[in-house]
């Protein structure tokens, strides 16, 4: 059994991770697990699944933001809180089987085809706009959470980061470096796995705007508030014509070969480590990117 394996009995601080509401013509989809950075167990996941499919059902929101209470908009996956539930089994929205019952590294590929980049493909193909609301940390799951949104909107204060190299993986599995970044600039994000500032995030066209953090939420809501305006079929038709032309290039295929190459890192991983993660928990990617940041 593999290190992910053994999370099978979390302890869920919430019952709600994900909050919902709707205001005016807008759905209001906020990650809620603040005391951990909003980071990513499937419990949060397969309800913001659910969220994203009531706001799709109801004719009344025109369009979805997408944010994250508390400091920060997102982590990343998680990989240390007492709801790690990766080895937990869940009512499945692909037609994968399920993971929790197979062994070494097809557990981890065949969770993470659904509940990672398959989702974030599902998420990236609905119909309605959406606007990533992005403050403080966003960090590797993180990015794949905003990535699949339309438009970007962040606080002055917030950064983006993926430094999983700690574990010897080229990068999160919805890997959109090279089309969110200029090839080089996605280069160096990844090799040296450095924070990126909003304003650069903005410069090299990842992020829309940036505002001032407490100016944050009406500015998404001006936008949404706008698309409300524009017609349902008119915008649909306008995503699938953009998202051809990035399949077009190459985005979806690029995406599926490194895939593979992340869960060959995985086994490789629990091959000479023993562990599919480098051994690198949430305490020790932080201590590992703090080190490499100068700041202890």
């Amino acid at each position: 059994m593999n290190d992910f394996a053994r999370a099978a009995n979390p302890v869920y601080e919430t019952d709600e991770p994900i909050s919902y509401t709707v205001e005016g013509s807008t759905a209001w989809v906020m990650l809620n697990r603040p005391k951990f950075h909003n980071s990513q167990n499937a419990q949060l996941l397969y309800a913001l699944d659910a969220a994203f499919r009531r706001a799709i059902d109801d004719d009344a929101v025109k369009a979805i933001v997408l944010g994250g209470e508390g400091k920060h908009f997102s982590a990343g996956h998680d990989i240390g809180t007492p709801g790690r539930d990766v080895g937990v089994s869940q009512q499945r929205v692909h037609l994968y089987p399920d993971h929790a019952d197979k062994p070494a590294a097809e557990f981890l590929y065949t969770r993470e085809h659904e509940a990672y980049l398959g989702f974030c493909r599902r998420w990236r193909d609905m119909s309605k706009p959406t606007i990533a609301m992005v403050q403080g940390a966003c960090i590797a799951g993180g990015l794949m959470l905003a990535w699949v949104c339309d438009m970007i909107v962040a606080s002055d204060d917030a950064f983006f980061q993926d430094p999983v190299l700690m574990m010897g993986i080229p990068g999160v599995e919805y890997w959109a470096h090279p089309f969110e970044l200029p090839p080089r600039i996605a280069m160096e994000f990844l090799l040296l796995g450095e924070r990126m500032p909003a304003a650069t995030a903005h410069h090299y066209g990842m992020v829309n705007r940036v505002v001032a953090r407490e100016k944050l939420r009406q500015e998404c809501a001006g936008i949404a508030e706008r698309l409300a305006t524009k017609s349902p079929l008119g915008m649909w038709l306008t995503k699938q014509a953009i998202h051809q032309a990035e399949d077009l290039r190459g985005k979806r295929v690029s995406m599926d070969s490194v895939y593979h190459m992340h869960h060959f890192a995985h086994a490789q991983n629990d091959l000479t480590l023993g562990s599919s993660i480098a051994g690198m928990d949430s305490k020790a990617m932080a201590a590992s990117n703090k080190k490499q940041a100068g700041e202890g």
